[in-house]
């Protein structure tokens, strides 16, 4: 079989699910085979490793949330790091109240309310000692205030750039809020020191390895879930949104109501990454929030190439990859780095690593379908 009839099957529908069939068994076999191997072995992988590659498989989850709402409904949001950073804190307080008597101050209080000297727990944070209960708040959390969010803003058809401000302008007030002690969400410090999770200690190897395998197949099942939504019906509809948003209403569709299920379906999806990102990182405070954190997420969809799932994905390995080898070698030089390559890929690769690479196989006269199914040559 000639190496153009390979490239032809492998952007075929069929190929991308082998595509990822073999992603899942990347990301999540070979950690598990390497397990078993001695930590002397050459071919074993460190702890270190796992946790950096789990961390970037959260963001990757992120990416592709961020790409549905971006890359196929034309609405670039700046304050994603909202829902992320909401998941992330519905699972820390789970961790903290999992501490218990592990803690500095031996109390079943979190160390940093006994600090404050606080005599009990807040409402809302009754029932986040149960992991499924922090799990579903990780999810409905931030889903109910996309929800909300979305529904006032689409009804008073904010779109472009006026509503890019306002998602940021969301991101910034948050961050303010969880800056203060009173909020009972650890203040500057946020939350951290975390013991265990759903009774695994998670200083243990094979709780990181666990952690992993499972970010890995969220990754995986969060690209297959956004891709149907975009490959059916919905998606053509959310595309037709994207590109001429008056002839769709005009047709009799409510775009409100596609705006807002793409949009609460990306916070949803954005909490569970945030939900997988603490455990693995071992902690979550108001940093997270950062306006600068949800830009660098769209960096990441637009360095890929948005409107294509995969490259969402791709761009938060490649950019959060590079983020790792600058800030140990060159620190100081990470930011101008981040910076150039953004107006690199703006100016020179519109369409990012993944139209790239199309633009590459269409020259050798090889039929491109984008993953996604967006647009096709």
């Amino acid at each position: 079989m000639s190496a153009l009839a390979v490239f032809r099957r492998m952007h075929s529908t069929r190929g991308w699910l082998v595509f990822g069939a073999c992603a899942l068994v990347a990301l999540v076999l070979i950690p598990l085979f390497h397990s078993a191997l001695p930590p002397t072995s050459p071919l074993a992988v460190s702890d270190r490793l796992i946790a950096l590659l789990g961390k970037f498989c959260c963001y990757a989850i992120t990416a592709v949330a961020l790409d549905l709402i971006w890359g196929f409904t034309g609405m670039l949001s700046l304050g994603h790091g909202v829902f992320f950073a909401l998941g992330g804190y519905a699972m820390g307080m789970y961790l903290m109240l999992g501490i218990g008597s592990q803690g500095v101050y031996r109390s079943n209080l979190p160390d940093f309310m006994v600090f404050l000297d606080w005599k009990e727990l807040p409402w809302f944070w009754h029932g986040f000692n149960r992991f499924f209960f922090a799990l579903f708040a990780a999810l409905w959390v931030p889903g109910l205030l996309a929800y909300v969010f979305g529904y006032f803003a689409f009804r008073s058809r904010i779109r472009g750039v006026y509503f890019s401000i306002i998602t940021q302008a969301l991101t910034y007030a948050l961050m303010l809020l969880f800056f203060r002690n009173d909020t009972g969400l650890g203040g500057n410090n946020g939350l951290t020191d975390f013991k265990q999770i759903y009774g695994w200690p998670l200083a243990l190897s094979q709780t990181k390895r666990m952690l992993y395998v499972l970010t890995a197949a969220s990754l995986l099942l969060t690209y297959l879930l956004c891709r149907y939504v975009v490959t059916g019906k919905m998606g053509r509809v959310l595309r037709a949104v994207r590109d001429a948003e008056s002839r769709v209403m005009f047709l009799g569709y409510d775009t409100r109501k596609y705006k807002l299920f793409a949009w609460t379906f990306s916070a949803v999806l954005c909490g569970l990454a945030g939900a997988l990102y603490v455990p693995q990182v071992g902690i979550i405070n108001p940093s997270e929030l950062q306006p600068s954190n949800s830009i660098e997420m769209a960096i990441w969809a637009a360095v890929g190439g948005r409107g294509t799932l995969v490259g969402a994905a791709l761009g938060a390995f490649v950019v959060n990859g590079a983020k790792s080898w600058f800030t140990v070698a060159l620190p100081e030089l990470w930011l101008y780095v981040l910076g150039a390559l953004f107006i690199l890929v703006t100016l020179f690769l519109p369409e990012g690593l993944v139209g790239a690479f199309n633009k590459l196989l269409e020259r050798r006269g090889v039929k491109v379908a984008v993953a996604a199914g967006g647009k096709s040559s």
